[in-house]
């Protein structure tokens, strides 16, 4: 019982995730900037990624606590090879996401504040890839997931 609720908090946690990175990515990214200048875009994208960074902080945490949680039962040297893989990618993930959130995202708040459109169009961009980077990770663990049953 307590393996199926890790797994349920799990996967409802990784599809937020990995969902609201699509969908920022993908959809609002392209059109924001079709239909927004940069002086409104560039705020947009700031109330955007506050609101989303905060909720992503309870869905990593629940993500590798429950990851980890069970993982621990099975024994790492018991364990397949592709959960070991979706944990050490899962932890690459964790800090990307923390380095945008701790690091790019303050970057990005205090060049909205100041105005400065070019500065924080650079730092979006920085994140911009950096999402990317953790959405093709985020794929991979789901392949290395798939692989370990």
């Amino acid at each position: 019982m307590l393996r199926q609720a890790l797994l349920l908090l799990h996967l409802l946690a990784a599809m937020a995730w990995m969902g609201g990175m699509f969908f920022a990515y993908f959809c609002l990214r392209p059109s924001a900037a079709e239909v927004l200048e940069p002086p409104k875009r560039l705020p947009l994208w700031l109330a955007t990624l506050g609101r989303f960074l905060r909720y992503m902080s309870v869905a990593v945490v629940l993500i590798l606590a429950s990851g980890l949680g069970m993982l621990l039962p099975a024994g790492f040297q018991a364990a397949p090879a592709g959960w070991h893989l979706m944990f050490a990618l899962g932890l690459v993930m964790a800090g990307v996401y923390a380095y945008i959130h701790l690091a790019l995202l303050p970057r990005l708040r205090a060049h909205c504040a100041a105005s400065t459109w070019p500065a924080a169009a650079q730092v979006l961009n920085a994140i911009r890839k950096l999402v990317a980077l953790n959405l093709a990770l985020g794929v991979i663990v789901v392949v290395a997931a798939v692989s370990a049953r």
